[in-house]
């Protein structure tokens, strides 16, 4: 099989962290690899906090509901919109910049952060290293902003651990294809018997973990959307200048 589609089929999230450090010359091709990734309109919107100080990680850790391998891993790199970089070329041309007033702009930073994300991770295993995204770290946004300096017109979208690992875990089940892959229009939402015979699949899975906290994925999906489980997204994003005006 091609080695790039093995490396993407094969993807799983790491959280078993050995002390062994990250080169700097693996660090320098997997931020050099994110750099290149697709930006909407090459606005290269996206900027990285690189986190490699111990105590700066375990305070992410906390940030992100203390997520102990946050601080395990050696490299911690934050994904960030940063408008505030867009907003030095738009000003060099002469012009006011407003996409930040806008829900398209918030999406723009979102998307592209996003797709960032998944060039570190992708780069990051072809090295033969693991990785985990942590979307935790809007747990506590203003923590984050505040930790890493970071000025008005950026947004810390999600983050991503980086290190040597000590295990390798099993697939994490998907639902069936059919319930993700729609030809020519959208086909309908997953029947009762495959969501039935999935969530069976997943508590299967944990049960091969020795898991007991694992849960199905209606169960889990139910848990965090009955609630807006990050509500300080919004006021965080309007203080930093994303009013989503238009």
């Amino acid at each position: 099989m091609n080695p790039a589609l093995n490396l993407l089929l094969n993807h799983r999230s790491y959280r078993d962290f050995t002390n062994q450090p990250v080169s700097d010359e693996d660090l320098d091709a997997i931020i050099t690899a994110a750099q290149r990734a697709p930006s909407s309109i090459h606005a290269q919107v996206s900027s990285l906090i690189v986190v490699r100080d111990p105590a700066k990680r375990a305070k992410i850790a906390e940030f992100a509901g203390n997520q102990e391998w946050v601080a395990k891993a050696p490299v911690f790199i934050c994904v960030v919109a940063d408008f505030a970089k867009t907003q030095a070329a738009v000003e060099f041309a002469g012009e006011k910049q407003i996409i930040q007033e806008s829900l398209e702009g918030f999406a723009v930073g979102a998307l592209d952060a996003g797709i960032v994300v998944t060039t570190i991770s992708t780069a990051a295993r072809a090295l033969g290293l693991g990785t985990v995204m942590i979307g935790g770290i809007r747990n506590n946004l203003q923590g984050m902003i505040d930790l890493l300096g970071l000025p008005p017109l950026t947004f810390p979208f999600i983050g991503c651990c980086i290190g040597h690992f000590a295990s390798e875990p099993p697939l994490k089940p998907r639902l069936p294809v059919k319930t993700f892959r729609h030809d020519e229009q959208w086909h309908g939402v997953p029947d009762k018997a495959t969501i039935t015979a999935y969530n069976t699949e997943l508590m299967d899975y944990w049960k091969s973990l020795g898991r007991t906290d694992g849960q199905s994925w209606t169960e889990n999906t139910a848990r965090r959307y009955k609630v807006i489980y990050n509500p300080t997204t919004k006021p965080v994003a309007i203080k930093q200048g994303f009013t989503v005006e238009k």
